[in-house]
């Protein structure tokens, strides 16, 4: 695409020149990061290893271009969380002035919304679209499901879930549609037309509803540098040098948007470690950042190898790992932190006996000294957990299970929001749908039926008070009217308009959430706090889509320090005193699926990513016998990836559990069944249905979410998520 120099817009910011020579200290960087710091002209791509100090390299680089006279408005930050850029940019303004606050920085998608936001009527948008979550979406594809005839029950057809990320995996993955189904689901094949159509059909209604969706901010942001040159040269041109953080994650409408965004220049530095890249589920491609040398001719290559965060001999192991990857940039990390305790390899009998280990061990380092709360226990998928969790708990220890929903994401809270979201954007579909559905005796036809009309009004709010109610919800919608003649009486800020929707919702909440709303208020109370420090509505709702505040979920209510249990994608970029990492079993790490290939290879770079978590000391360990479902017992092996390690890496340990011959010796049976109490009939499947509410001697009160014939139930728990149970051994009690 031709490019050439433009002159500069200046559509952010009015413009102060930055004065020049502004004095920065580069003193504590090694020579590597010096040379990334002060390589300001062309393409560069920094090769960053884990805990090599890419922060302070993208910290200083902003800081040095402003010191140099670099207008920091034509800067541009590019991050995958905003907390990411608002530290970065802190953390400069420290090393030089408050002029860094004028530096442009965020994530792909929050700076999409931005540029949209002005920009968006080159593509149909008017600045008053409303961004969608992901169950916003499923919401909008289950409603065109049903209208076109999709949803019978004599019809196959895939789940709103399944159409949703499909059609988000064709995006993010650039491939077509029918292309993806053919390839990752052949078994939907048949249904390829209908899938095609129903794609069709929620472009429009998002079109037509001033709607976007996450992949729609990144696809337009594309589109509009691509299609229409004037925008082009306003967006492209105003920056004069891009930086891009964890370039490894990005796609490749990203990596094209990298690409256009620098077309006048080519002042481009992107920081990643191949050896990092962990994401292609969500859409990231690995070969972005293998193959940017050839997209930017002349780049230069920068390697930050020196670690400052492990002992040598973890990262001697975690070099090991990677070594025998099939394609990298090659590095070598390094550390001068002292410390010479290997890293331990323990096979337990089973995964009973992998938890007793793990527990026994962790109790060991607490009475030591070291802080619970800097110890971590890592896996590849969230139930392998499920032994240690009870082992955990019949010891005493407390812990925190990383994952579950944003605090923004659960169902009170997006009742809330669709208030102010319809105060933005009264041609919302989906939010004037929420709140109808909450009025009393107005089901979905009824609301739907409402929605279509005043969403096609030109005055949807006047058209709500003149539509004819029925009799047994008249009192209900009248109380609606009344709502929106008080937000829309006068100006207020977004922390009025909020108190007024939550007097007027907090009787529909107590009634649909009658049975734990004291506990789901204090949200409530959590997002009024969060809101009260905005000015305007647009940003906060922007927020909110974008970025959504998770709860605060890391000390319980008596401030009380926890261990931390997660998977290893959600534990990327975080680092512990000590890190153990389960399940490393063969045909469980790596998945039994991922044989071959750019699979295994993602799996190779995911223990390498759990390894160096660790600073101070790294515990692997696998089970010697895992059940399969058929609940059979297997022998099995360590992961092939601790099995190819160089001898002399790690420590083996061995205790009298571990020792084949004491296992032999051991009288103690492989599964223990419950003891059966004669004085309470157990519960049968047949006395459970969807919506039930449970209570588990372990995982607490939980809802019953999806019944599995013969002898299987998928509940969902307050405290500890979705786990599927076989009724036989489960121990249930009806709440």
């Amino acid at each position: 695409m031709p490019c050439g120099i433009v002159p500069v817009m200046n559509d952010f910011h009015d413009i102060t020149q930055n004065p020049v020579n502004i004095s920065v200290s580069l003193e504590d960087l090694n020579p590597a990061q010096y040379e990334a710091v002060t390589t300001t002209e062309g393409p560069v791509l920094v090769i960053a290893g884990a805990g090599s100090g890419k922060t302070r390299t993208l910290v200083h680089r902003v800081a040095y271009l402003i010191s140099k006279g670099v207008d920091p408005a034509s800067i541009l930050l590019l991050t995958f969380t905003r907390k990411a850029s608002q530290e970065m940019l802190w953390r400069a303004g420290n090393l030089l002035n408050d002029s860094c606050k004028r530096v442009v920085g965020g994530t792909f998608h929050g700076i999409a919304n931005t540029l949209l936001r002005r920009y968006g009527a080159h593509l149909g948008f008017n600045s008053a679209f409303t961004i969608i979550d992901r169950s916003d979406a499923e919401g909008i594809v289950n409603l065109l499901k049903s209208s076109l005839g999709l949803s019978g029950r004599d019809k196959q057809f895939p789940s709103k879930r399944a159409i949703v990320n499909m059609i988000s995996g064709s995006i993010n993955k650039a491939t077509e549609l029918e292309d993806l189904i053919y390839d990752q689901y052949g078994h939907l094949s048949d249904h390829v037309e209908e899938l095609l159509t129903l794609r069709k059909n929620y472009e429009e209604f998002k079109m037509n509803h001033g709607l976007m969706d996450y992949d729609d901010l990144l696809v337009n942001w594309k589109r509009l540098l691509a299609e229409f040159p004037d925008a082009r040269e306003a967006v492209s041109g105003k920056f004069k040098y891009i930086m891009v953080d964890e370039y490894q994650d990005t796609n490749l409408i990203q990596a094209d948007i990298v690409r256009l965004m620098a077309c006048f220049h080519n002042n481009v530095m992107v920081v990643g470690d191949d050896s990092q890249s962990i994401y292609s589920f969500r859409g990231a491609d690995f070969f972005n950042i293998m193959r940017f040398p050839k997209v930017f001719e002349n780049t230069r290559i920068v390697k930050l190898e020196e670690n400052y965060r492990s002992t040598q001999p973890i990262l001697t192991l975690t070099n090991d790992i990677i070594r025998n990857a099939a394609e990298k940039y090659t590095k070598t990390l390094f550390t001068s932190i002292q410390g010479d305790e290997k890293p331990k390899v323990y096979a337990g009998r089973d995964e009973r006996s992998e938890a007793r280990f793990i527990v026994d061990t962790i109790n060991s380092l607490i009475k030591e000294g070291t802080d619970i709360k800097e110890i971590a226990v890592l896996f590849r998928s969230g139930f392998h957990s499920y032994k240690l969790e009870i082992e955990l708990a019949s010891n005493g220890l407390d812990f925190e299970k990383r994952g579950g929903l944003k605090l923004t994401e659960s169902a009170h809270m997006k009742d809330v929001l669709s208030f102010l979201r319809i105060l933005e954007n009264p041609s919302d579909n989906l939010s004037w749908n929420r709140i109808l559905l909450q009025l009393d005796k107005v089901g979905p036809k009824t609301a739907e039926k409402i929605t279509e009309t005043v969403t096609l009004s030109a005055d949807p709010f006047s058209a709500l008070s003149r539509y004819k109610a029925g009799k047994t919800w008249a009192a209900g919608m009248r109380r609606l009217c009344e709502l929106f003649d008080d937000l829309l009486a006068k100006e207020r800020t977004p922390g009025e308009l909020f108190e007024i929707v939550l007097e007027y919702y907090r009787p529909c909440f107590e009634e649909l959430y009658r049975d734990d709303y004291p506990k789901r208020q204090k949200d409530l109370e959590q997002l009024k706090a969060i809101i009260a420090g905005y000015d305007d509505l647009q940003s906060f709702i922007d927020d909110t889509a974008l970025d959504p505040p998770e709860a605060d979920n890391t000390r319980d209510a008596g401030g009380v320090d926890k261990l931390v249990l997660s998977t290893i994608h959600s534990s990327k970029g975080l680092e512990w005193d000590v890190v153990f990492v389960l399940g490393l079993a063969d045909s469980r790490f790596p998945h039994a699926s991922a044989s071959i290939g750019e699979q295994m290879e993602e799996e190779r770079r995911l223990l390498y990513v759990a390894a160096t978590r660790a600073k101070k000391k790294l515990y692997l360990t696998y089970p010697r016998e895992l059940m399969t479902p058929d609940r059979q017992f297997k022998r099995v092996g360590m992961s092939p990836f601790l099995a190819e390690l160089k001898p002399g890496v790690f420590e083996r340990i061995e205790t009298e559990a571990s020792s084949i011959f004491e296992q032999v010796k051991r009288t103690e049976p492989l599964y223990t069944p419950p003891v059966k109490k004669k004085s309470s009939r157990k519960l049968q499947l047949n006395d459970l249905s969807v919506g039930t509410r449970v209570e588990h001697p372990f995982f607490g009160i939980g809802e019953v979410k999806k019944i599995n014939k013969p002898s299987g139930v998928d509940i969902a728990f307050d405290r500890h998520g979705l786990k599927s149970l076989h009724i036989d051994y489960a121990r249930l009690k009806l709440v």
